[in-house]
C-alpha cells in the first residue's frame, strides 16, 4: 500500500481543508472524520489498488458519489492523486459537512 499513501494524504488534506472542527478516529484500519453535530461523516479505507472515500450520509448528496446502494452510504473509488483532486470529490466533501452521518461515540 505505500503506492497509495500520496492518495490517502490527499483525501486527508482535502477533508481538513474543507470542514473546519473535525473529530478523527481510526478502526479497524479505517480512518473515520466526524463532527460533534452530524456524527462519523466521512470514512476512508485503502485497499491494494485504490482508496475508497465512504460519505455515511452520501444518498442526500446532488448528486450521490456513484458506488454504494444500502442505507445512505455512497462511495467512490480512487486511484490516483488526480481523481481525488477531482472537483466533484472535492463537491462530495463540502456537502459531507452539512449531511447527518452516523451516531456520534466519540469525544
Amino acid at each position: 500500500m505505500p503506492d497509495l499513501q500520496p492518495i490517502v494524504r490527499c483525501v486527508d488534506e482535502s477533508i481538513r481543508e474543507t470542514i473546519p472542527g473535525l473529530r478523527y478516529a481510526v478502526k479497524w484500519k479505517k480512518a473515520y472524520y466526524g463532527l460533534p453535530e452530524r456524527g462519523w461523516i466521512i470514512e476512508v479505507v485503502a485497499y491494494d489498488a485504490s482508496v475508497n472515500v465512504v460519505f455515511l450520509g452520501g444518498a442526500d448528496f446532488d448528486p450521490p458519489p456513484p458506488l454504494g446502494d444500502t442505507d445512505r452510504s455512497r462511495y467512490v473509488k480512487v486511484t490516483t492523486v488526480e481523481e481525488a483532486q477531482r472537483r466533484e470529490v472535492r463537491e462530495w466533501i463540502e456537502q459531507a459537512r452539512h449531511a447527518p452521518g452516523w451516531e456520534w461515540d466519540g469525544p
